[in-house]
């Protein structure tokens, strides 16, 4: 039995002191190394001790039990021999395998030089065996986990070496594993016999090679046997390799090998014959490192004789059919098998299109009918049939013919034989033509009776299809008329106006109609047409005939040439008038124009007339400028407004209305300057279609109508006056505005004060502010007054209708400038709005202050401009004056610190900090690490600090100082802002401080990692692989010579 382990013969048992094999274990247990004690082992302590008894038995559990007993047996295995012994671990010895010796690793030559080991110290003085027992009771555990490691993930699967043909081999070289190979060897894979085939066919053996060692392409040899010896057939690397009995068949062909990829061949012989069967072979050469796995494997093949037998129906042999289109037929043959082995029969009927066979239906060797290609549905509906009769016998029924039957018919017979592995094969295939099928179309000619016709709107279309076919017997007409704009559109983009099924049923349609005139003569009659009735107009004709389970079938189907209609539309006549009911003599005067329709005729009740306004600018010079949409209206009279009127439209200003069925009015409430211009309107004339749409016919445009009234410039004159000639900070400043008008009906106004600050002032880099305002509605409001101390300084208020009056009060010095008035005239619009005018600007009013108090001046130091990061960056903004002293209690300064990141000062300023006159400091968001902080080191010194500075704290950095002095009479006054010249600060990188964290992390870690290394080691070295070494006594002899020994 192939695998099992099998006692060796008294023959075949080895002398006294040579190598014993070690014992095997079951097919389906795991392989034991095979261990060879060499001469000089005796019997003893230090003998090395037979493997264990495994659990009989397979599957999972005996499989477990057998790796402990094994993985026991090789650790006292492990463990030396005695004196003079020695252990050897051989994976696949040619005694163990039977391999061949030209499968086995080269050996050295005679005249080759053997290279000899010097005996270590360890052999020239072995230890005693206690010392050895103690030496294995400590080795090393890690090479004995990896050991156990190898065997429990290992499987007898992998551990088998037969191929999946017969020729594997359970007890082969790869049986014998060793530690350094474990489970693993050459698989050899033909397939499962025998393999059945008739006499005279073609048989291809497939063999592959896996799991080997060396080159990708593999050599393959084949042998033959009929009993016992095995004949040489072919092989993909020695041409030679031919037995003489073979050359013939494989020179000619016959026989030859196909190498389908590196690792796998085919063997084909041709016209197989009796002799042919056998046990064929399949070997490869080794290429191995070492000898493992199987190297052959064998399959049986059995060569059997021609049972099979077909023909076509004797009474209808090789006939010649010609039908019609619908017409039914039937084909039969028969086919039977006196194959010795069970077989069984795959019928399959053909059609011949062209060159090509194509499947029509087929009865399968596991007894299933499979329609071929295009041929489903029509087995489904019951079209085509494949039935069974007597006599083996098996017939073909198509129960409508179409065009596509015909041809030349034939049975296709195949016999199918299952295999070892329950696979089915295909061993022979035969075929016999049965008939040849002409198919005769149904002629069929439809057409229209008319050609190209005109007719008027609101008539009648009247169209007539006729049709001829040849076809007697019963059938049945269908009709369908279609309508397209273009003669050139297929039927799926045309549109189906009535259809008549073959029973004579008509679709449903109000003003279409179709009627059945005779046999062949269908009426389309099309009542009161209209302009969208216009195209192509074609009809569609199909024949059915009746099957024989009652149902109907189309047989032919035909399409009329296109007919041309052409409807002539009726268009209303009419003319359209346009005057102005009401022109406007001023501006803000209404403005009526009336559109009427006059002269109509032809306008029936399908007959809409809608309007459409449109407005062209007066040009002095010749350009041409286009009109613009006011508002138009559809066939519902929906308004649809224009850009130009929308907003004025839907404020109430302008209102389009229909006064009466033949006029329409356009009202524009206040007429202003940008309405004067050219007017004129459109009337479209709609009709009603059949599905009660309208479709626009006709537009007549009227004559303009200009609007245009002579109209004088409107002029504003503003004059601002200083009620108070001098007066000192600290009093109330007062001015008032007088306001005149000319050719504004009405006016109102409103006003606005600015004033306009020095370009010194800080506060106001642009110049211009707008201080306060008041509406035509007598609204106030403040612009841009941001003194919240003097959120109620300044008042502007109305004397008269055209006089407004301002006042600041408790002026500061930073209120020096010019003041202005700016007035807009505003007259009244439609719907209660008011409409701008005209604008007009004051003369300036300035406010000029005597200066007596001290000058100041300010001034930006730092002893150190150049720092580096993470340093503290000191600047100094020291403030000076000159001229009169004050007191330090009569004086207050708000400080603001700027930066610009740049060099040139050609970036906007960034605020960093500022300290007001109360001591409260005020920081800006910053992005980066760095933090800053602004104190008062002195009543003239205020210091910023910048703590960690970093490289983005670069840049030019000054300060902005707003001065405060109390006056005699203790109100604070604002003197103007002061700035002070910049100064650049530059940051770098200081490079030692930058390395010096990272290279001390670098170094303590280094550090670490070396001393937990050397821990490591240190325990690996004295708990886990530590040796005891028992030294024996040396013995005092001398030393031989390498040729005595």
């Amino acid at each position: 039995m192939p695998g099992a382990a099998r006692a060796a013969p008294p023959s075949a048992r080895p002398a006294l002191g040579e190598a014993l094999p070690a014992p095997r274990l079951a097919a389906d247990g795991p392989v034991v190394p095979a261990l060879l004690l060499f001469k000089g082992v005796g019997a003893g302590p230090g003998r090395t001790p037979a493997p264990p008894p495994l659990p009989a038995g397979g599957g999972a559990r005996g499989r477990a039990l057998g790796k402990v007993c094994l993985c026991g047996w090789l650790r006292r295995a492990a463990r030396p021999v005695g004196a003079g012994g020695r252990l050897r671990v051989l994976a696949g010895q040619r005694e163990a395998s039977g391999r061949p010796r030209s499968a086995l690793p080269p050996v050295p030559g005679r005249g080759e030089r053997v290279r000899r080991r010097s005996p270590s110290r360890r052999e020239r003085h072995p230890r005693s065996p206690a010392s050895m027992g103690r030496r294995g009771e400590r080795a090393s555990c890690l090479p004995l986990l990896l050991l156990i490691l190898l065997l429990l993930l290992g499987e007898p699967g992998e551990c088998a070496t037969g191929g999946s043909g017969e020729g594997g081999r359970g007890g082969g070289p790869g049986s014998a594993t060793s530690p350094a190979a474990f489970c693993r060897g050459r698989v050899v894979r033909v397939p499962k016999g025998p393999l059945i085939r008739v006499v005279g066919t073609e048989v291809v053996i497939p063999c592959s090679v896996s799991d080997y060692d060396g080159p990708s392409e593999q050599n393959f040899d084949w042998e033959f046997s009929r009993d016992t010896d095995f004949v040489r057939i072919v092989s993909t690397w020695d041409s030679t390799f031919t037995s003489e009995e073979y050359q013939k068949r494989v020179g000619h062909g016959d026989i030859k090998l196909i190498r389908s990829s590196n690792d796998a061949v085919e063997l084909v012989i041709r016209n197989i014959q009796p002799t042919d069967q056998g046990r064929y072979k399949c070997s490869t050469p080794s290429t191995d490192a070492t000898v493992q796995g199987n190297y052959d494997a064998e399959v049986q093949v059995k060569a059997i004789s021609d049972g099979l037998s077909v023909s076509g129906s004797k009474a209808r042999s090789s006939m010649s059919l010609r039908l019609s289109e619908g017409d039914s037929f039937k084909l039969r043959c028969s086919a039977i098998t006196i194959s010795p082995e069970h077989t069984h029969l795959h019928v399959t009927w053909q059609i011949k299109s062209g060159s090509t066979w194509w499947d029509i239906l087929s009865l399968t060797h596991e007894g299933k009918f499979q329609p071929g290609p295009g041929y489903e549905e029509r087995y489904r509906n019951g079209d085509i049939r494949l039935d069974t009769g007597a006599n083996d016998t098996y017939q073909l029924s198509v129960s409508q013919a179409s065009s596509v039957d015909g041809g030349a018919y034939r049975c296709l017979v195949s016999e199918w034989v299952r295999g070892a592995d329950s696979s089915w094969q295909k061993i022979q295939e035969k075929s016999v033509d049965i008939a040849s099928v002409a198919i005769q179309q149904t002629a069929l000619d439809v057409v229209i009776s008319t050609s190209n016709v005109s007719v008027t709107e609101r008539d009648s279309l009247d169209l007539t299809c006729n049709i001829t076919t040849d076809r007697s017997g019963i059938f049945q007409a269908e009709l369908m008329w279609y309508f397209s704009v273009s003669p050139d559109d297929t039927l799926s983009d045309a549109q189906v106006l009535l259809s008549m099924d073959r029973n004579s049923v008509v679709s449903d349609s109000t003003l279409i109609s179709l009627s059945h005139i005779d046999r062949n003569s269908y009426r389309l009659l099309v009542r009161d047409v209209d302009v969208e009735d216009s195209g192509y107009y074609f009809c569609q004709a199909a024949v059915w005939v009746p099957l024989h389970n009652g149902s109907w079938h189309k047989v032919v189907e035909r399409t009329s040439a296109p007919v041309s209609v052409v409807v002539t539309a009726l268009e209303p006549d009419y003319e359209v008038f346009l005057n102005a009911s009401k022109t406007p003599k001023f501006s803000d005067d209404p403005t009526e124009l009336n559109c009427r329709i006059t002269n109509a005729q032809d306008t029936e009740a399908n007959i809409r007339f809608t309007v459409s306004w449109y407005y062209r600018q007066r040009l002095r010079s010749d350009d041409v400028v286009t009109e613009e949409l006011l508002a138009t209206m559809d066939a519902d009279w929906t308004l649809l407004l224009g850009d130009r009127s929308r907003e004025r439209t839907q404020n109430g200003e302008i209102i389009f209305s229909k006064k009466a069925v033949d006029t329409f009015s356009l009202r524009i409430q206040w007429t202003s300057e940008s309405d004067r211009g050219d007017y004129f309107c459109v009337i479209s004339a709609w009709s009603r279609h059949r599905n009660n749409s309208w479709v626009k016919s006709k537009d007549v445009p009227s004559a303009s109508v200009s609007i245009f009234w002579a109209t004088q410039d409107y002029t504003l004159t503003v004059e601002a006056v200083k009620l108070k000639p001098f007066f000192v900070a600290g009093h109330t400043f007062e001015m008032t505005c007088k306001v005149s008008s000319k050719n504004i009906k009405t006016p109102r106004y409103s006003v606005l004060i600015t004033a306009e600050k020095p370009l010194t002032d800080q506060s106001n880099p642009n110049g211009t502010t707008r201080i306060i305002s008041l509406n035509q509605d007598s609204v106030v409001r403040l612009e841009d007054w941001t003194d919240q101390t003097r959120v109620d300084g300044v008042v502007l208020e109305k004397v008269q209708e055209n006089e407004f009056r301002y006042r600041m009060y408790q002026t500061q010095i930073s209120d020096a400038g010019l003041y202005r008035c700016v007035v807009t005239a505003w007259s009244p619009g439609g719907g209660g709005m008011w409409r701008e005018a005209v604008n007009g600007l004051s003369n300036p009013i300035q406010i000029d202050f005597q200066m007596s108090g001290p000058v100041f001046n300010a001034s930006v130091h730092s002893d150190n401009p150049t720092i580096y990061q993470g340093e503290l960056a000191d600047l100094l903004c020291i403030v000076t004056t000159e001229g009169m002293a004050l007191e330090p209690d009569d004086m207050s300064f708000d400080v603001s610190w700027f930066a610009v990141r740049s060099f040139a000062l050609d970036r906007e300023p960034i605020l960093l900090a500022s300290l007001d006159r109360k001591g409260i400091v005020t920081q800006s968001r910053r992005n980066g690490s760095s933090d800053l902080s602004l104190e008062r080191i002195s009543p003239l010194e205020f210091r910023l600090r910048v703590h960690g500075c970093e490289d983005h704290d670069f840049g030019n950095h000054y300060c902005v100082v707003t001065p405060w002095v109390r006056s005699a009479t203790g109100v604070w006054q604002r003197e103007p802002d002061i700035k002070a010249k910049p100064i650049f600060l530059s940051v770098k990188m200081d490079v030692l401080n930058a390395f010096k964290y990272p290279l001390l992390i670098g170094i303590g870690l280094a550090t670490v990692i070396g001393l937990l290394s050397c821990l490591i080691g240190y325990c690996s070295s004295r708990w886990c692989c530590k040796k005891e070494v028992q030294e024996t006594r040396r013995e005092r002899r001398r030393l031989m010579s390498m040729e005595m020994d």
